[in-house]
């Protein structure tokens, strides 16, 4: 079988607009799309399918959050490369089916599912970590963390059930702009801080990592624990006012 040139799959898994779209996590602009082109050319000289890609996505992204079990700065190590083989996987297994034509309702689905639980499991694992393995409040913060995201995501995708089961078409990415003015102004300027990010397994998975580090050299477990305190707040923050901002746009219009 002649190995397919770059450029030629890079034409059909990287259509225009595919990286600058508004779902691309920065991450994959920034470089994962370029390492996933290559593994994505060497998986097409296999018989994987883009579904079997997925599930093992999926494994990844939960043994992401059961890495931060372990202690010290080994599990948050862990935890950042299974996190990363997720995300690798997450634009792999799209780019196979667009490359062979392979499309499913349940690749879709099992794409979906990936991402609750990878998120999921990495807010519940952060709240085990800080609580290193006991019952206390910290394990608390990472169940409500993990509540919050399930929230947060459902939310989301509630939105196009609503849309469908109205006979309506999907939302387009101008529909998120609430139809009020002061509503868009600070829905701009969360934006502009990004703190959202911190719901995202990815993100959240680095900040860990980071508070690892700091927690090494203060010889305790500060910088996890203000952390997961940190993340839930800021989860249960986003929960109203992302449904507040879904019933104010034009989404469900």
């Amino acid at each position: 079988m002649t190995k397919v040139q770059l450029d030629e799959l890079r034409h059909v898994i990287h259509p225009p607009g595919k990286l600058d779209s508004r779902a691309e996590h920065w991450a994959g602009r920034l470089y994962m799309r370029a390492i996933s082109l290559r593994v994505t050319r060497l998986m097409l000289g296999t018989r994987f399918s883009p579904n079997q890609i997925t599930t093992v996505m999926v494994v990844a992204g939960v043994l992401s959050g059961v890495a931060l079990v372990l202690p010290g700065i080994g599990g948050a190590v862990l935890s950042v490369l299974f996190m990363q083989l997720y995300l690798l996987l997450d634009c792999v297994d799209g780019e196979v089916a667009r490359w062979r034509k392979q499309f499913s309702p349940l690749g879709v689905y099992l794409d979906r599912l990936g991402a609750y639980l990878a998120d999921v499991a990495v807010m519940i694992g952060m709240g085990v970590r800080a609580a290193e393995l006991g019952l206390d409040w910290y394990l608390v913060a990472g169940l409500a963390a993990g509540v919050g995201v399930l929230l947060l995501k459902s939310s989301s995708d509630l939105v196009h059930v609503a849309r469908s089961d109205s006979g309506m078409e999907k939302a387009t990415d101008q529909s998120v702009v609430p139809r009020s003015s002061g509503l868009a102004r600070v829905r701009r300027l969360a934006s502009s801080i990004q703190l959202h990010r911190l719901c995202n397994g990815i993100e959240c998975t680095l900040l860990l990592l980071v508070a690892a580090v700091v927690d090494l050299s203060l010889g305790d477990l500060t910088a996890t624990r203000v952390s997961t305190v940190a993340v839930t707040a800021i989860v249960w923050l986003l929960v109203p006012a992302h449904i507040v901002s879904i019933v104010a746009s034009s989404r469900l219009k």
